[in-house]
């Protein structure tokens, strides 16, 4: 009876003895390994110091997971053989290098201990003392300063191999092949040009939190009262700007004094607190008292000035509350009082007050006041 012929090759042959023919069964063992599959395997491209993972032709990091068959024998050397073609001969793809290869990362239960061993190009293989290698566990290794193959969009193969030797050429045990692809790097481009948004009007509101110059009201306001020697009338108007300027921006006023046919109601020259019952037309940047007018005037500049991000703030003579100056092609506001440089938008709220004495003219007093906003770039 014949046993185990599983792994043995088998072979018949007839003799002819005196007449007769005699039918004879020789057996041979040939000694075939029986190399399992490793399972659960994937090549992952990694981005190496600068380049993508899949660039044709990047300096990057290949990291191969898998899992070995149970039972496995004791291992000494874990090849990655980088081939054109999945099986058959293999050919190394054009362009790959592994001569720099380094072994930066390894785990899995028994499975450490490994050195990288670079010296034939497109073989790599890491060693260490053989020892056993548990059986169904997840094995990774990450080889870096791998150069990825120079074709763009074409696939290549890493046959892994296990060994019982420690130079990965004699005693394989397990064996499994990965895909991998390099592929176009898309390259994305859009530019900034230089810019300066800057508005005004009655009230300007936010949008997700900024300012935005599309809300912007019109530009047509009137005081909250009649002019009287005995209260001040009051008014407020709004602007924002925003610049990535490295210089900043600077904002200026330009009007006349409020005019009512031949007759003026004169501007205060210097920063004043105002007075009932005096002739007087200012404005400021900030947030005011019912020292000055009831009810109170103004409101503080939003977000606030932080010196990184938002830079814009209102300028002396015009950043006192409760004091109040009006002079033509004054500057009251920049983004460069807490150091120069781009700076997001800012809603500024412009504060007017109006004092007259007795002997004011009656009539409608008006004037039109221009904001400039400049940036150097």
């Amino acid at each position: 009876m014949l046993m185990g012929m599983s792994r043995r090759a088998r072979a018949w042959f007839g003799v002819a003895v005196s007449g007769l023919m005699v039918c004879a069964l020789v057996v041979s063992s040939f000694g075939i390994a029986s190399a399992a599959q490793i399972t659960n395997r994937s090549l992952t491209l990694q981005a190496g110091a600068t380049d993508g993972g899949s660039k044709p032709g990047g300096v990057v990091k290949h990291q191969f997971t898998f899992t070995t068959p149970a039972g496995s024998p004791s291992i000494g050397s874990i090849q990655f053989l980088y081939c054109v073609l999945a099986s058959g001969t293999c050919v190394t793809p054009t362009g790959l290098v592994t001569t720099s290869a380094t072994l930066t990362a390894q785990s899995g239960t028994s499975g450490t201990g490994f050195t990288m061993v670079n010296t034939t190009n497109g073989a790599p293989y890491i060693t260490r003392s053989a020892a056993t290698l548990n059986g169904s566990t997840a094995y990774t290794y990450q080889l870096s300063l791998i150069t990825n193959p120079t074709a763009a969009n074409t696939s290549f193969y890493v046959r892994i191999s296990t060994f019982t030797s420690t130079n990965a050429t004699t005693g394989s045990t397990d064996t499994g092949t990965v895909a991998a692809s390099t592929a176009n790097e898309i390259v994305l481009t859009g530019t900034m040009p230089e810019s300066l948004i800057f508005c005004t009007g009655a009230t300007i509101t936010t949008s997700a939190g900024i300012p935005d110059c599309t809300t912007a009201t019109s530009g047509s306001i009137s005081f909250n009262q009649l002019f009287s020697p005995s209260a001040a009338a009051t008014a407020t108007s709004q602007l924002a700007a925003s610049t990535n300027s490295l210089s900043g921006y600077v904002i200026t006023v330009n009007g006349a004094p409020l005019t009512s046919g031949s007759t003026t109601i004169p501007n205060l020259s210097s920063a004043t607190v105002p007075a009932i019952g005096n002739s007087q037309f200012g404005m400021n940047l900030v947030v005011n008292t019912t020292a000055v007018s009831t009810p109170a005037v103004g409101t503080a500049i939003t977000p606030a000035a932080n010196g990184t991000t938002l830079k814009g703030e209102a300028l002396s003579g015009y950043n006192t509350a409760d004091t109040f100056k009006f002079s033509s092609g004054d500057t009251i506001a920049d983004s460069a009082t807490s150091g120069a440089g781009p700076t997001n938008s800012q809603i500024y709220t412009a504060s007017y007050i109006v004092n007259v004495a007795g002997g004011q003219l009656a009539g409608t007093y008006t004037t039109t006041l221009t904001y400039i906003c400049t940036s150097t770039f």
